[in-house]
């Protein structure tokens, strides 16, 4: 076994690591016919800090084609922002829908 002496240096070539990007979800509203326009608008605002005029396309859009996407984010933020909306919309009596989808 051969020695090594302790006042030589030793170089140890660097690994390179590579880090994985979390995987990414939508944020759906789901389209019903009983919760408020005006809720949606409100709700859309206040969770995903979107302007009214954002707000308001985006309730278009789950109005006319039944879903609107809100934001992608890494599913610990998506999943919070889900149950945000689905407590929001429980204790104002509104049967609002939210789900989560992952992004390919």
């Amino acid at each position: 076994m051969p020695k090594i002496n302790a006042t030589e240096d030793v170089q140890l070539s660097p690994k390179k690591v590579k880090t994985k990007l979390p995987s990414m979800f939508k944020v759906i509203i789901l389209n019903d016919d009983y919760t408020p326009m005006e809720f949606v608008v409100d709700t859309i605002q206040r969770f995903f800090n979107k302007s009214f005029d954002e707000a308001k396309r985006i309730m278009l859009r789950i109005h006319t084609e039944g879903l609107g996407v809100c934001g992608i984010f890494p599913q610990d933020i998506a999943e919070t922002k889900m149950n945000q909306v689905l407590n929001y919309a429980k204790e104002h009596q509104h049967p609002l829908n939210c789900i989560i989808e992952r992004v390919n």
